[in-house]
């Protein structure tokens, strides 16, 4: 006889049909991955025979198929009709004494002599293959405790195989009612409610990039992340520096966690869990310290490397014992699925009225009409293309969004259900908004936009946008001349990693500073010399997690640049240090105090002359200590630094000592290498000097086309003049390049021009350039110019001969 339950320790994944995902996936980590470390709490399971056995003691099986013989398949009508009539004849029966004799054993030998709680998990057997998540389709309990309360909750799990949403999804998918039977899994609970739970992918959530471990959670039980009740703290791991045993967590970002769920105390509580506010200390804390992000990550590569797929994990830190667990795995059945290749991007070509903000899901647009719901009792609402506006959303609220252009939420964050959906339907999502039910009104037109990085917005109104099909998949790129990449925005680095490049020739460190970190800083390090009480009060806000003001300042911009360089990792990233001029500097929170008031600040105070100046000397500290936090700590070696607008050799070589002095010294560290950009007409006169001192040159066309024809590009009188395509900026462009071969340097450009003219491509490979960095939107153009360069250079070379 086949048997009614199965013990963890007895179960792999062979066991897929018997006891359904979940639980062969419970018992393969606990039977084969103990040995190397990863902790799973022991449990067992009933098996789909002991699904089909209650059925046919009840004489149920048939009826039901009935039932769902009588659903309405087309509207779906009569859906919570027919789901609440088949969840009542399941619970209307009893469960038969000799599964109800094997359950109650398993327990006791559980709990050993003290009854303990455990939690109480669905497994459909179809459920958890990679064309299918099932995800949060039946039902789960938690601090379940004793035989009666244990029985009650498997009976519950078996009805909950015919939850609405879960017979719609089963329709939407292909797969047979009578063909899916319910294991339920019964496993030690973790004491998660006096710790911290959250959930995990192998990959990054939103681009599909493979080498990061993507981490999140929450304090107390894990049901408010899987349910976005609450926005979560988020980690980012980068796996090829996690396996050399470096700081790997290339990014962190704190959540406000506004609720903890915890089990009920009260006698006579009508649910076993309650959901609590968070209290104000534990939202400014991460719910997890580095070394237990580490630990995480290094088992979920284990468990990656195991099942040979990207995974994603749910785990959980025990309060009382400071352990942790890892309480379930399945395959990632959204981006594991595409081609990362293949890539729609969609571009806004006018913006309007921002009505709420939050984080973006996947990149796309949609526009509709907003409907808000406050339920999924609310769904009738709800017209196929129109944009669901609510609080959050739960599983029950699957087969309503089927019918959403979009989603948009006030709570959660990336690992919540909504945007779990979202994914997996192809819409794009903003969640955690805040106040999205207030500021939208309930059928007026928006537009929802994903395309502007990691921050989504609800527009007022309908806005034009551009789409546009790109595949990578097969291009064939440029033989003799690097194509580079410039990107400034780390929200966009593991997309822009997919795009067909040789690494990025300019990371502007400008966007970090004015996006993230927000701050001066001078103001920073000189904090207390602050006058104005409400620039304080700002920075007091942005900084209040750091006691060490200037550790903000380098904490941040080196996530921002490590994220960059983990995107592109192993290849160059070639990071800019700040260039900013005196006006632009003013305009960071405190930068008035700081900054001198010059007439002409794009030939003032600028690039390098800074770096060694006792105005800001303190300031390049802290960019420099970022550099050295992302190449020795972090182990992102492939991120090279340049200096921009050095005047003179004579200012190369202090800004080289002022950068030994603050750590990054090339004689200790030999694969650290400094550039400088040929901006000015000295670098290009004496480039044989400035490369006796720096390790390559990248040409700044525009600050170098600017001085050499003497034209002030900000003027709108004399802009017709300015181009890169003048003879005289072309003769400098073209002297610098000779220079530095000569030299032995590497050399290469940065700019629009190579994309937009062919003619100007081709003049930079006839004249040996090594590299050309584009814009993310100009790479294809600019490819398609150096590959039609070079082809015309050889036929003029095989001519000659």
């Amino acid at each position: 006889m086949q048997p009614l339950i199965k013990k963890f320790c007895d179960i792999n994944l062979a066991d897929l049909p018997v006891v359904g995902g979940k639980n062969s996936s419970l018992g393969e980590m606990f039977s084969k991955l103990s040995t190397k470390g990863i902790k799973v709490p022991d449990g067992f399971a009933t098996t789909a025979h002991a699904f089909w056995y209650f059925l046919d003691y009840n004489s149920i099986r048939q009826p039901l198929q009935q039932l769902m013989q009588q659903l309405d398949k087309k509207d779906f009508t009569n859906l919570k009709e027919i789901g609440s009539n088949a969840r009542k004849l399941i619970m209307d029966v009893w469960l038969p004494d000799e599964l109800e004799d094997e359950i109650v054993s398993a327990y006791k030998e559980l709990s050993g002599e003290k009854d303990i709680e455990v939690a109480v998990r669905s497994s459909a057997t179809a459920e958890d293959l990679p064309q299918a998540s099932f995800a949060g389709q039946h039902e789960s309990f938690l601090n379940v405790k004793g035989e009666e309360e244990l029985l009650k909750a498997v009976q519950k799990c078996f009805a909950s195989l015919y939850t609405d949403r879960a017979i719609k999804y089963r329709e939407d998918n292909g797969f047979a009612h009578d063909k899916v039977a319910l294991s339920v899994g019964i496993q030690k609970m973790v004491r998660s409610d006096k710790g911290c739970s959250g959930v995990g992918f192998t990959l990054e959530p939103e681009s599909g990039f493979r080498d990061i471990i993507h981490i999140s959670g929450v304090w107390g039980l894990g049901e408010n992340i899987v349910q976005g009740t609450v926005t979560p703290d988020e980690f980012f791991v980068f796996k090829p520096t996690l396996k050399q045993n470096k700081k790997a967590i290339v990014q962190k970002k704190l959540g406000e966690k506004e609720k903890t769920m915890i089990y009920a105390t009260t006698p006579g509580a009508t649910s076993p869990i309650i959901n609590i506010e968070t209290e104000k200390d534990k939202r400014e804390q991460y719910v997890l310290a580095d070394e237990e992000v580490i630990q995480l990550a290094n088992w979920f590569s284990v468990i990656e490397e195991h099942y040979q797929k990207p995974m994603d994990i749910e785990w959980a830190k025990d309060g009382l014992t400071n352990e942790l667990f890892i309480v379930q795995a399945r395959p990632e059945t959204v981006h594991s699925q595409k081609n990362p290749y293949h890539i729609k991007e969609y571009k806004l070509i006018a913006k309007g009225e921002a009505l709420a903000a939050g984080s973006a899901i996947g990149s796309k647009i949609a526009i509709g009409t907003a409907r808000i719901l406050e339920s999924p009792k609310d769904g009738d609402k709800l017209k196929k293309g129109e944009i669901v506006i609510t609080d959050m959303t739960s599983p029950d609220w699957d087969p309503i969004l089927k019918n959403a252009a979009a989603i948009v939420t006030n709570k959660g964050g990336r690992t919540s259900h909504a945007s779990i959906v979202a994914r997996e339907l192809g819409v794009p999502a903003v969640v955690g908004c805040g106040n999205a039910t207030q500021t939208i009104k309930d059928g007026e037109l928006i537009t929802v936009s994903c395309c502007e990085g990691e921050k989504g917005f609800v527009y007022k109104g309908e806005l034009s946008y551009k789409e546009t099909d790109l595949d990578f998949t097969n291009i064939t790129k440029p033989q003799s001349t690097e194509v580079m990449m410039i990107v400034g925005d780390p929200d966009k680095a593991f997309k822009f990693s997919f795009y067909p490049n040789d690494g990025v020739g300019l990371m502007r460190i400008e966007f970090i500073i004015t996006h993230f970190i927000q701050v001066h800083p001078m103001a920073l390090i000189k904090f207390n010399e602050i006058k104005d009480a409400a620039v304080k009060q700002k920075i007091e806000e942005l900084t209040h997690h750091y006691p060490n003001k200037e550790k903000y300042f380098v904490d941040k911009l080196a996530e921002g640049i490590a994220t960059i360089a983990a995107a592109f990792y192993p290849k160059d990233v070639i990071v800019r240090m700040s260039d900013f001029k005196t006006n632009e500097y003013a305009n960071l929170i405190g930068g008035k105090d700081f900054e001198p008031h010059e007439e002409n600040p794009m030939l003032g105070f600028r690039g390098a002359s800074r770096y060694y100046n006792d105005l800001y000397k303190d300031g390049f500290r802290l960019e420099c200590e970022a550099i050295k936090q992302v190449r020795e700590e972090m182990g992102l070696v492939n991120v090279k630094v340049m200096i921009p607008f050095c005047r003179t050799v004579e200012e190369g070589s202090k800004v080289i000592e002022v950068m030994k002095q603050n750590g990054l010294d090339r004689i200790k560290d030999e694969s650290l290498e400094i550039y400088v950009m040929a901006e000015i007409p000295s670098n290009v006169l004496l480039a044989e000097k400035f490369a006796a001192i720096f390790d390559g040159f990248s040409i700044g066309s525009n600050d170098l086309t600017q001085l050499t024809l003497g034209i002030d590009r900000d003027s709108a009188i004399v802009s017709s003049l300015f181009s890169e395509q003048n003879e005289a900026a072309m003769e400098m462009i073209k002297m610098v390049i000779h220079k530095a071969k000569q030299a032995g340097e590497k050399i290469g450009l940065c700019g629009q021009a190579p994309s937009d003219f062919p003619e100007f491509a081709k003049f930079l490979v006839e004249n040996g350039i090594d590299s050309i960095s584009f814009n993310p939107d100009a790479v294809l153009k600019g490819i398609e110019n150096i590959i039609l360069a070079e082809s015309n250079t050889k036929s003029k070379m095989m001519a000659h001969l």
